[in-house]
């Protein structure tokens, strides 16, 4: 398969077979709908396996490279390639896909073949995003995934459905104005809007800290980071459940990926002289946020923090690698931040996409989110609720499960720059512990406290096919990161020697 371009079939392969689902959809036949649905998400993720197992671990060159011509006029191509930051991210929104699928088969009824192209042109757009080398090319994707999720929330979402999904496009499309005023400024420096070349243009520190402030508004918003984070919690909460586990586990990772493409590598200077803004604002979202998610009533809303906070270890892992450098002088103590905060991004997407499918399960029964409505459910869902347990240890960041690699490796790696990042970053192993298990408490353990609660059944096999998949894989993380950290490891030390080296 070397010889096929697997980047524009990871890409096209899902939104081609988007297409295809709907004209199934056309025809009533909504057993086919979903049988198509599957099948494209499995053929497009054996294609993206494709791509680890003949990735290179031991460089740090872009691979399986695809460049045509688009638009010759402004020298914009139609350039795609991966490296050891992206592919696991392309692997990531392939998997999920699948169990997004999987997890709306009986529960989506109204328009399923519309639902289900929605996810596979998303999931195609979204890897173009992480594939694009080309800053046009990649800001089309970027804004083009915006619709279909916009559509899944507008149309199978919850009552106030309209207003979070007015607020998602208005947020994230402001700050991709400013991504948009930035590429056109570097275009303008190298004349073509390739991605490597940004990376080496000759840009002062002024317009550096200008582009690094663009940059920060588009990013951030995504991520989404304090205190444009408000978007989030209205969006997860009137989403579906397919279109909560694909905001959690894939799009806010699309934030993150934009710090280590275009941030950290275009401006290294504004990014070394600024860091501490964005240490703030990370560590504001990992203390304040978990506050917030502690006293949370809607299970969703709870997770949705929950998310917010952890992403601040993402970007903490990401920036302070300069003020570790500076304490050092060793970019190995920065090297181990960084892949931490990737690891952190993998698992992230485990967990809270897993967590958001088990809000789903249960919803699903009783029709509600409140976490004072149920109580006791291990009594009559065990399996369920061993799961779940499980999920919930991980994101509380219990060592042996994989969300607790991620942090562990950004706080040791903290403690290089200063003990006081450190020391706030480690609060969220107690702030996390205190709102997940305040939840599962309240949800899981317990006497029975309602009629609906005590009739309710346990997982189907479907729904044990979904969770258990993602169980394993968390677990799996979390006892054996290394064939992860292996394939990001080039391609960081080359990333951080590049920007440290180049600081004026």
């Amino acid at each position: 398969m070397s010889d096929l371009p697997l980047l524009s079939l990871v890409i096209w392969l899902p939104i081609i077979g988007g297409l295809l689902v709907l004209a199934v959809g056309a025809g009533g036949n909504n057993n086919a709908v979903r049988w198509s649905a599957l099948a494209v998400s499995i053929v497009t993720f054996l294609v993206s396996l494709s791509l680890w197992t003949g990735f290179d671990t031991s460089t740090h060159e872009m691979q399986f490279v695809e460049q045509a011509s688009w638009i010759p006029a402004f020298n914009i191509a139609y350039h795609l390639g991966i490296d050891g930051i992206s592919m696991p991210l392309i692997l990531l929104t392939t998997f999920t896909t699948i169990l997004v699928v999987i997890a709306g088969w009986e529960v989506i009824q109204f328009k399923p073949a519309q639902y289900m192209a929605a996810f596979l042109i998303m999931e195609g757009m979204m890897n173009g995003v992480f594939a694009s080398l080309d800053g046009i090319l990649f800001y089309v994707f970027w804004e083009a995934m915006l619709i279909p999720m916009f559509l899944v929330i507008g149309i199978w979402g919850g009552a106030r459905r309209v207003y979070a999904t007015i607020k998602f496009f208005l947020y994230t499309f402001f700050g991709s104005v400013f991504l948009l005023i930035a590429l056109i400024y570097l275009y303008f420096q190298t004349g073509n809007f390739q991605l490597l070349d940004f990376h080496t243009a000759p840009v002062s520190m002024t317009a550096q800290i200008l582009i690094f402030l663009a940059f920060l508004i588009a990013f951030a918003v995504k991520v989404p980071m304090w205190p444009v984070h408000t978007w989030l919690p209205d969006a997860h909460v009137e989403a579906p459940t397919g279109g909560s586990v694909i905001l959690a586990a894939i799009m806010l990772k699309l934030g993150a990926y934009g710090f280590l493409r275009f941030m950290i590598p275009i401006a290294p200077d504004a990014s070394a002289e600024l860091d501490w803004l964005i240490i703030t604002m990370s560590l504001i979202a990992v203390v304040y946020i978990a506050l917030v998610a502690l006293v949370q009533e809607d299970m969703k809303k709870l997770v949705a923090y929950s998310s917010i906070s952890h992403m601040g270890f993402v970007t903490l892992g990401f920036v302070m690698v300069f003020s570790i450098y500076e304490q050092t002088g060793d970019v190995s103590g920065a090297a181990m931040g960084m892949e931490g905060a990737m690891v952190q991004m993998i698992s992230h997407g485990f967990v809270s996409g897993a967590m958001f499918l088990c809000i789903g399960v249960m919803y699903d029964r009783m029709h509600s989110r409140k976490i004072s409505d149920y109580g006791g459910v291990v009594n009559t869902m065990p399996w369920f609720a061993a799961l779940m347990v499980l999920f919930a240890m991980a994101n509380a960041g219990l060592p042996g499960t994989s969300g607790f690699v991620g942090e562990f490796m950004v706080v040791l790696s903290a403690f290089q720059a200063n003990f006081w990042y450190a020391f706030l970053a480690g609060t969220t192993l107690i702030l996390g512990a205190a709102y997940t298990l305040w939840m599962v408490k309240r949800v899981i353990f317990g006497e029975i406290k309602n009629e609906k609660v005590a009739t309710l059944k346990d997982i189907n096999a479907r729904e044990a096919l979904v969770l258990g998949t993602l169980a394993v894989l968390v677990l799996l993380l979390g006892i054996y990161p290394a064939p992860l950290l292996e394939v990001m490891h080039s391609t960081v030390d080359h990333l951080l020697q590049q920007a440290i080296t180049s600081k004026l």
